[in-house]
């Protein structure tokens, strides 16, 4: 059997890189497929995107390639990735030769859910400041001033383009959607995740695992177990 393309779609300021340890711990039949979005890693001196749908309609064509235009696909994203993952899914069940088996949505309110705290337009420290709120974790490596400066661009445009989300449709996704929340998460309730059962026709579960917004990050191994389940290769 073919592996099964987990397309990972990253947070807010991060990168494919993230996602590299994940080959190590998934499945045998699981292949890791992280976006690549410009404004950092190979793409640094490309223009990053302010709009997820943009986003990925941009990323389609060359994801299609990646995967081999045809076959089963699972989508993964955490917060930003959760939204810019659940267009890629409505895109990807549209295309005829392609199977949307599976997309878990990680850290994310459902998709018609607005935060009310916003860190747009806020002053550099301001703006550092709320993002490490949002996130519920405070990057040291922002407080370095050359730092800030190369990075704070692709993170404006990140939380400018997760906070101005508006779904694409209001039609549900023709697959099934696993929520995954920390389960100490201050950011985003049980009652919250559980709002993406109104935008999937197929199966939902809810589920949670220790940690806070951020869990994640210590847990990868827990994440591919369910991502893994919600595919049908536990």
């Amino acid at each position: 059997m073919s592996r099964i393309p987990l397309v990972c779609a990253p947070f807010a300021g991060s990168g494919a890189a993230f996602f590299r340890p994940w080959r190590a711990l998934a499945h045998s039949d699981l292949e890791i497929v992280p976006l690549r979005l410009p404004g950092r890693e190979r793409r640094i001196r490309e223009q990053p995107y302010r709009d997820v749908r943009q986003a990925a309609e941009d990323l389609l064509p060359g994801l299609l390639t990646q995967i081999g235009g045809a076959g089963p696909v699972a989508l993964f994203g955490h917060s930003l990735g959760a939204v810019l993952a659940y267009e890629l899914g409505h895109l990807l069940a549209g295309t005829p030769s392609v199977t949307v088996v599976s997309l878990v949505v990680s850290g994310s309110p459902g998709p018609w859910t607005r935060r009310e705290l916003r860190a747009t337009g806020l002053p550099d420290s301001e703006f550092v400041a709320r993002v490490g709120e949002l996130a519920g974790h405070h990057d040291p490596a922002l407080e370095d001033p050359e730092v800030r400066q190369m990075v704070l661009p692709t993170l404006r445009a990140d939380v400018e383009m997760h906070e101005n989300y508006r779904p694409g449709t209001d039609i549900p996704l023709a697959a099934p959607i696993t929520a995954v929340r920390g389960r100490d998460d201050s950011l985003v309730s049980a009652e919250q995740a559980g709002e993406w059962v109104k935008a999937t026709s197929r199966e939902f579960v809810l589920r949670e695992l220790p940690g806070e917004h951020m869990y994640l990050a210590d847990s990868p191994a827990e994440v591919l177990r369910v991502v893994e389940e919600s595919a049908g290769l536990s």
